[in-house]
């Protein structure tokens, strides 16, 4: 067994353990984790080498956990495994500090080599995402500068608003106060020029911050 330690996180049970298992056969998978935040926490106890998650995850999506752990756990390489066919999501996934990305459709061999890939500290990109050499890819992805109008604090807020907790259910995930969560909610409703909660959630949605929204925001 190659002795490349793994850490899986996908919300999705069944193929969390079909993922499991199948990746147990030819590396060691230290834990899994079905939401961001507890791939976070899950990350600094096991010290994987790998992580392999998937980008839409409730509490903290996939994207905003590996900036996070680009920055505080540069060490540990991210494999995104997701349905989101979208060149642009991928190049965004690279410029958050993502190693690989590829999708859940791709067979067993080639989850494989993206893992043996980055395991060598190379970059991997399915070819159902782009036919061009990698090199580019992430040339151009590195390239382009996206311009968050959000801060990481207020994306964490609209994306636990846009999954139905209310404020203090929020404020107990982010250990701050239901008033700075309010705080945040109207901050980014000015900015954004919206004044209904039913358009905050749309935008939660259509920026790719979770799946599962709900119609109004608390």
């Amino acid at each position: 067994m190659n002795g490349v330690r793994i850490l899986l996180a996908d919300d999705h049970l069944l193929l969390l353990e079909a993922l499991k298992k199948l990746i147990e056969s030819a590396y060691r998978v230290v834990g899994t984790a079905t939401d961001g935040r507890a791939l976070l926490s899950s990350a600094e106890q096991l010290h994987p080498d790998i992580i392999i998650a998937d980008i839409n995850m409730p509490r903290l999506n996939g994207l905003e956990a590996c900036e996070r752990l680009a920055k505080t756990s540069p060490e540990i390489k991210i494999i995104f495994l997701t349905v989101n066919e979208d060149p642009d999501t991928a190049e965004e996934a690279i410029r958050r500090g993502a190693s690989g990305y590829l999708l859940k459709k791709a067979a067993a061999p080639e989850l494989f080599k993206a893992i043996q890939t980055v395991s060598r500290g190379g970059i991997y990109i399915s070819p159902l995402i782009s036919r061009e050499p990698t090199s580019v890819f992430v040339s151009r992805a590195k390239s382009h500068s996206h311009q968050e109008p959000l801060t990481a604090r207020q994306r964490e807020v609209l994306q636990l608003l846009a999954e139905g907790k209310s404020m203090k259910e929020a404020a107990d995930i982010l250990n701050i106060t239901p008033r700075t969560i309010a705080f945040h909610k109207y901050a980014m409703m000015d900015h954004l020029g919206i004044t209904r909660n039913s358009e905050l959630v749309r935008y939660a949605t259509a920026s790719g911050l979770c799946r599962n929204a709900v119609r109004t925001a608390a």
